[in-house]
């Protein structure tokens, strides 16, 4: 019998639904549609857009609960790439995951709190220099960022009770603030604007700087829906993070699958509501040059007056404080699982007396803390979304493939709508990337060499592990033969 800790399940159906929708809700539903609204210059591709990416986003989780059924154990979406194709695909996942996707979105939605601590304590702006080094300056922002990654990965080390309660508490409350501030938006509906604004609802076009318009070529408009389409999948992101904490949820079985439904539809709904509510009180206009692109701030203010602008900075870091926690808490199961594969670092595999991985929580957080000084998270963020996308194709294409490899295999669910779902996912997915890789170059480019990077890191860590596995004798080799 081993003394070695092991993962508990102690998180109900509740706590991975707040993990689902916690992890998607950061601060893109309170940003990316000024954005979105500039590319596609009209209310119904506004809507278009977010419902494409809704109904992507609903598509994959339903599809992802037949592997979680399958694979209920810590690691999530790495671990169906391996039992799918090879190790080596969910090493280039994990790579990918660990140098940008987990890390830069938390360094990501860590300085997105601190932006909006600055509208209630100005002390910590980002035009607050605290450290001038010449080739690199710190602001107050950032060190408050580090703060808040160093806290919440603390607690997390502390046990998963503690990360669960955050994570469910710090949920539910940005999901009731986001319903108030839908409904007030809603009873503050200015007639004139709403009209206004779905008059030419359905005219796809670039909206400049002061209100004008052009048209776009057939082709080049589909560029601009996949251009407006990566805000909105960043903010529909992370919706899969509950698959990495399988090992300590109870009934994985039922509840990951369940869970994955749940929270992407709330979140679906939510933002779909959100966004008629900034239909309903701004001018189109308005929403595509809110200042920093900032539109909840925008709708808050016209709605509250002044105190709009304490409500939704309260509101954002409630959010993000929450989305962090999720983030934190999930990310360092996959690394957990990659160390126990012999390809990550080994201490990674180990749990502490908490039965937490707690090392690999700390390695995260050292990186996250490294690109919250660096400034470039967001755009690494732009240019991963083709990557981030092209893996959740090939972990959808892995459910045709388990089929056929383990037709016996045990299912307690079955992906919903197999194979026309799916099929549909993955087409979408191809025609999202397609366009980015021919219209946006600089949001795949990127993301492909940072994936393709590891596999030399796969091959150099392959060989220190098969120099640690001890020689075979010459005895074991004839026994095996035999």
């Amino acid at each position: 019998m081993s003394d070695a800790p092991s993962f508990k399940p102690s998180i109900k159906l509740l706590d991975a639904t707040m993990i689902v929708a916690g992890s998607m809700i950061g601060s893109g539903i309170f940003i990316v549609s000024a954005d979105i609204t500039r590319h596609t210059g009209s209310a119904g591709w506004l809507l278009l857009v977010w419902l494409i990416t809704g109904f992507m986003t609903l598509t994959a989780a339903l599809s992802y609960g037949e592997l979680s059924g399958m694979f209920p154990r810590a690691g999530g979406q790495y671990v169906y790439l391996k039992e799918a194709y090879n190790p080596m695909t969910a090493f280039l996942y994990g790579w990918s995951f660990f140098t940008v996707i987990q890390t830069a979105t938390i360094a990501a939605v860590g300085v997105a709190f601190a932006k909006f601590t600055a509208y209630l304590l100005p002390v910590f702006s980002e035009e607050h220099v605290l450290l001038n080094l010449g080739f690199m300056q710190v602001s107050a922002a950032q060190l408050l960022s580090i703060m808040v990654i160093v806290l919440l990965t603390y607690m997390n080390t502390r046990g998963i009770e503690g990360g669960k309660t955050i994570q469910t508490t710090f949920t539910l409350t940005k999901l009731v603030s986001l319903a108030a501030l839908i409904i007030c938006g809603l009873l503050a509906l200015k007639p004139g604007v709403w009209t206004a604004n779905w008059q030419h609802a359905w005219d796809l076009h670039p909206l400049a700087s002061e209100g004008s318009a052009t048209s776009y070529t057939m082709m080049a408009a589909f560029g601009a829906i996949a251009a407006a389409m990566v805000g909105s999948v960043f903010s529909s992101d992370s919706w899969h993070n509950v698959a990495f904490v399988a090992g300590e949820i109870k009934n994985p079985r039922r509840n990951i699958g369940l869970s994955l439904f749940l929270g992407t539809a709330i979140v679906t709904v939510i933002y779909l509501l959100t966004n008629i509510t900034y239909l309903a009180v701004l001018p189109l206009s308005d929403i595509a040059q809110a200042p920093k692109d900032r539109v909840a701030v925008s709708v808050s203010q016209a709605v509250l007056g002044n105190a709009g602008t304490i409500v939704i900075a309260l509101m954002i870091m409630v959010s993000t404080f929450g989305c962090n926690n999720g983030l934190i808490l999930a990310g360092a199961r996959v690394y957990h699982t990659m160390a126990n594969d012999g390809v990550f670092f080994k201490k990674a595999g180990t749990l502490n007396r908490a039965a937490v991985p707690a090392f690999a929580l700390w390695i995260q957080c050292v990186l996250a803390c490294l690109w919250c000084l660096s400034g470039r998270y967001g755009d690494l963020l732009d240019m991963i979304s083709f990557v981030v996308v092209a893996f959740y194709m090939l972990t959808i294409a892995g459910i045709f493939i388990l089929r056929k490899k383990r037709p016996d295999a045990d299912r307690p669910y079955k992906a919903f709508g197999y194979p026309v779902l799916p099929v549909l996912y993955i087409l979408m997915g191809l025609a999202f990337c397609g366009l980015l890789f021919i219209y946006k170059p600089r949001f795949t480019w990127p993301g492909l060499i940072i994936t393709l990077s590891g596999i030399p890191v796969y091959y150099l860590a392959n060989r220190r592990q098969q120099r640690r596995q001890p020689p075979v004798s010459r005895r074991e080799k004839i026994t095996t033969t035999t």
